[in-house]
């Protein structure tokens, strides 16, 4: 078999290389983040809704970088640069948690962090797209995301263990989020070589009108489509509250998360193989089947070991669709505006998250925990619905 051939059916070194850093990275955000709420209310003495606002507006921070760092990318005609740059201030605020004082300092480390992942986030996920052919774009982005989500799993279990092994010292723990953190910044700078873009690709302005009329009706209709996904699928918070609600002990409910990330994983790269030998819109229209089963079992199971049921297919309903989407934006949008496109989809989504933990939360208050997952599927249908639409050129097959 000769090299070309090859590198049509086999993921470049460099898709393994951005998934280890992610990876690390997520290793590294995961031991702080799964600690972080119980310390600041428990040793710093902040309010339930401080956290929630603390939260709030690191994740708006993230969603809204991310729009102005994949235009940049675009008119640089570079993505590796931006994706250092955003990784670095990641990894850089890691020690500022074990530092920190009070709550100002912590709420500057996680709205810097949550900037450095906004910087990185459109680009990374534009130059997976730039690093292999439309073939295994698919297959690329399950490969990234199966190693991110080991991260996302890892990091909590992790962070459990060192806390019953140093007695609860949570400083110690923050310092040991550095080390995987600086690992990934270093991997990233000397592992990923980044594919030349001819001139005349570069210094257009990407979020002007007339470039941004290439983003046409196809990746719009990714756009709603993703952000349908996100308003079914509400924020993970409730997950746990309702494994709480269920009466799982408070010393376990990071095994909520833990059981959804690992499905995650094992799920995310072989069904991204899959998503390139198969019609997207059968896919996603699977994927959104197998929500409706988790909001059901969720929903009706009051005990926690349903839960745990309900999150590990949630998990794989995940590793379902998020590469995939991806893979869809990649696919419809010009080469040249890859990182514009990737950030414009992350706005909506990220925005679309919020107006779904919202309405979730109201649910939740107003009718009981099980609502939220009820109207969690009959969003999903919905969605189902406009997905069984004939549309030429909006989702393939």
């Amino acid at each position: 078999m000769t090299t070309s051939a090859v590198s049509k059916t086999r993921l470049p070194a460099g898709i393994w290389i951005l998934g280890f850093v992610s990876l690390l990275m997520d290793v590294s955000s995961e031991i702080i983040h799964s600690l972080l709420p119980i310390y600041l209310v428990s040793v710093l003495g902040a309010s339930a809704l401080l956290v929630g606002l603390i939260e709030g507006a690191a994740e708006a921070t993230a969603q809204i970088v991310k729009v102005f760092s994949g235009a940049l990318s675009d008119y640089l005609g570079k993505r590796k640069g931006l994706a250092v740059l955003g990784y670095g201030l990641g990894a850089l605020t890691k020690p500022v948690f074990a530092l920190a004082p009070g709550i100002g300092w912590i709420l500057a480390a996680r709205l810097t962090d949550r900037v450095g992942k906004g910087i990185r986030g459109a680009p990374r996920d534009a130059l997976v797209a730039d690093l292999v052919p439309s073939t295994l774009r698919g297959a690329a982005y399950g490969l990234r995301q199966s190693l991110d989500t080991v991260g996302a799993f890892l990091g909590p279990l992790l962070a459990i263990g060192l806390m019953l092994l140093w007695d609860n010292d949570y400083k110690a723990v923050f310092w040991v989020a550095v080390i995987p953190a600086f690992l990934g910044v270093g991997l990233l700078m000397v592992g990923i070589r980044e594919p030349e873009t001819p001139v005349t690709e570069r210094r257009t302005n990407p979020i002007s009108r007339e470039s941004l009329s290439l983003l046409g009706r196809a990746y719009w209709m990714v756009v709603v489509i993703g952000a349908l996904f996100t308003l079914a699928r509400f924020s993970e918070a409730f997950l746990l509250l309702r494994a709480e609600d269920g009466g799982l002990e408070v010393a376990w409910l990071p095994l909520v998360l833990v059981v959804m990330n690992i499905a995650y994983a094992l799920s995310a790269y072989p069904f991204g193989k899959l998503s390139d030998q198969m019609s997207h819109r059968r896919l996603l229209i699977m994927g959104l089947l197998v929500l409706i089963v988790a909001d059901l079992v969720l929903a009706m199971g009051n005990h926690w070991v349903w839960t745990l049921v309900g999150v590990l297919i949630w998990g794989v309903h995940m590793g379902m669709t998020q590469g995939l989407l991806a893979t869809m934006v990649a696919d419809t949008a010009p080469k040249v505006l890859r990182g514009t496109a990737f950030g414009f989809f992350n706005l909506v989504s990220g925005i679309s998250l919020f107006l779904a933990s919202a309405l979730a939360g109201l649910l939740w208050t107003w009718g009981g925990p099980a609502l939220p997952f009820f109207v969690g599927a009959i969003i999903c249908a919905l969605t189902m619905a406009l997905l069984l639409i004939p549309a030429r050129g909006v989702v393939q097959g």
